[in-house]
């Protein structure tokens, strides 16, 4: 009877196991249909240009997402929102359009929601990423936002909209951006296991990834500079745009030497990626490209 039991409970923990991982795809770190383009600030069109390349669709539908700016800027005339829809404009795009709220209410709302599901594009600006999520997570905008990378689109984002593409959140602090772990961890996720710092070299932010790394050591860390930006699909991550992105994977790679270290246990080192550059998020190692 005992033997029974156990033999029950046994059976009842490994179908709740495997229901936990139905629909999870753990094969693709990016998404597997569609792309993210992730800008670390500074020129918008580094990153739109490639946005737009991806969309290849003068008539596609594209949002604009400014939830993460202060009200008083959005409420502007001149804002982020109109600069972007200014600069698609400029490339032959038309149909651009804002998204934004601040009600988890509506942004479960089937109305709300009803524009992303023909939408081909989502740019998200920058500001402070806690209050994306704070809109978002858990909301049928955010399911509907994995429908449109399901079906082949393509989202970016600069800045704060570049960080709350990863699963982990640095300096998810609402009020002050300088405080690395924050109130607010939990990002959109469309980059598994991977936490996504912007401004890097900028703003001198390279060894702040650190503080975050320590506490959660198995994510893959990203710093992503201004005028740079990764495109991301499947597992590859591709780096555009005119500066570098740093990699926090516990080596250390010599693009000149081809060659890769393992670091022992505590050392902060990292590796940069310059324009061209490739990378495997599987696998956690630079693709060598063959001269």
């Amino acid at each position: 009877m005992k033997f029974k039991k156990a033999h029950f409970l046994f059976l009842i923990l490994g179908l709740l196991s495997s229901v936990s991982t139905i629909g999870q795809d753990t094969t693709y770190i990016g998404p597997k249909n569609g792309h993210l383009v992730i800008l670390g600030g500074g020129k918008e069109e580094i990153g739109a240009k490639k946005f737009l390349e991806l969309i290849n669709d003068t008539s596609a539908s594209i949002l604009i997402i400014p939830t993460a700016g202060e009200d008083w800027y959005i409420e502007r005339e001149s804002n982020e929102y109109t600069f972007m829809k200014a600069l698609f404009s400029s490339y032959g795009y038309k149909n651009v359009s804002m998204l934004h709220t601040r009600s988890q209410d509506t942004a479960n709302s089937s109305k709300f929601v009803e524009p992303i599901k023909s939408a081909k594009g989502i740019w998200i600006t920058g500001g402070r990423h806690p209050m994306l999520a704070d809109s978002y997570l858990n909301t049928k905008v955010l399911e509907e936002m994995n429908n449109l990378l399901d079906r082949g689109g393509v989202i970016g984002g600069t800045s704060a909209g570049a960080t709350i593409m990863g699963s982990y959140m640095i300096r998810g602090q609402k009020e002050n951006n300088t405080i690395i772990i924050g109130d607010h961890t939990i990002g959109f996720g469309w980059l598994k296991n991977t936490v996504i710092d912007q401004h890097v070299i900028a703003r001198n932010r390279q060894w702040d990834m650190f503080e975050v790394l320590k506490k959660e050591s198995k994510l893959l860390g990203i710093g992503v500079d201004e005028n740079t930006a990764i495109v991301i699909h499947k597992n590859t991550l591709e780096v555009i745009g005119d500066n570098y992105v740093a990699i926090y994977d516990g080596t250390l790679w010599s693009e000149y030497t081809q060659q890769t270290i393992k670091l022992k246990k505590g050392q902060k080192r990292f590796y940069f990626l310059k324009p061209g550059n490739k990378y495997d998020l599987l696998e956690r190692k630079p693709i060598v490209i063959k001269k």
